[in-house]
């Protein structure tokens, strides 16, 4: 008869603690396991959908930007001929105008670039540790 067990057969104190430490770790790496490839599901997702919006975001940049080169190009002869603005006023006008529009824009992009990144795994994450650790 092994020493973890007593007269009856029944495994004794030692072994119970540690059949459920083992049971407990056992949960809890299935647990992560199973966040680890929702994660790996959702930023696989995430990947494409980024991808696929960054090739449409340069095409339309690069529209646009052709498009901004004519219209700096038809404002800068406007203020010239029609208002009789000289060359360097003209241009320095301009330049100060693409300035202000400029910082608006990366303003407004700074704030839509904000996270949170992953939510699903995060608020899964978060329910599995509150779950755990009984809260």
């Amino acid at each position: 008869m092994s020493s973890s067990q007593d007269s009856g057969g029944r495994e004794g104190r030692k072994g119970l603690p540690l059949q459920a430490a083992s049971r407990l770790s056992g949960l809890v790496g299935s647990v992560m396991d199973l966040h680890v490839r929702i994660a790996l599901k959702e930023a696989d997702r995430e990947k494409r959908r980024l991808i696929g919006g960054v090739v449409v975001l340069l095409g339309g940049l690069s529209a646009l930007a052709l498009a901004w080169l004519a219209g700096e190009l038809a404002l800068l002869l406007w203020f010239h001929q029609v208002l009789g603005w000289s060359w360097i006023q003209a241009a320095l006008v301009l330049a100060g105008l693409n300035l202000l529009l400029s910082g608006l824009m990366l303003r407004l992009g700074g704030w839509l670039t904000r996270g949170p990144y992953l939510p699903e795994t995060l608020a899964g994450l978060t329910k599995t540790t509150r779950a755990l650790l009984g809260r």
